[in-house]
């Protein structure tokens, strides 16, 4: 069963100018209203790149980025340092004059709980509140985007796996 969950936003910007936006170094800090800190821990320019997003309760995420398909997208893995990782998926694609940008996460399945209830507990718990995590990344994206502006914390409302 795929328990994929993805969330999307129509931005004003071009493709061009989201790439430009989602692949600088360090931008969480700018666009992520849940994040404390987003420090590059390895950024080469054709080859490796590693950072850690500290969420505002001081939960640290790695990201290993797996593929990167300039000004298309990128996929990366995140989760803890020695823990299980999730794929996730942002891809940006042109619609006229605006773009179209999408997050898709992966989630890894967690062995917490019970394989026989899990389909609930995904359903139920996991994928709505993945959903507005992802939405409030979006719209921070968006918001920064339009204003130039550092999205403020729990801008859009806070969430009770990072806040």
């Amino acid at each position: 069963m795929n328990y994929l969950i993805e969330s999307k936003i129509e931005l004003k910007g071009s493709q061009k100018k989201v790439w430009e936006l989602i692949s600088t170094p360090g931008i969480l800090e700018s666009v992520h209203p849940f994040c404390k800190e987003n420090k590059v821990l390895l950024w080469k320019e054709n080859n490796e790149k590693k950072d850690l997003l500290v969420y505002l309760n001081g939960l640290e995420y790695y990201r290993e980025f797996k593929k990167w398909d300039a000004p298309y997208g990128f996929e990366l893995k995140i989760g803890k340092k020695e823990g299980k990782k999730s794929k996730v998926v942002w891809k940006i694609k042109k619609n006229g004059g605006h773009s179209e940008l999408k997050i898709t996460v992966f989630p890894y399945r967690s062995s917490k709980i019970p394989k026989i209830f899990y389909f609930w507990v995904h359903y139920f718990y996991i994928r709505p509140k993945l959903k507005n995590y992802l939405s409030s990344v979006l719209n921070g994206i968006n918001w920064y985007l339009d204003n130039k502006i550092k999205v403020k914390k729990n801008q859009f409302g806070s969430h009770p796996w990072f806040t």
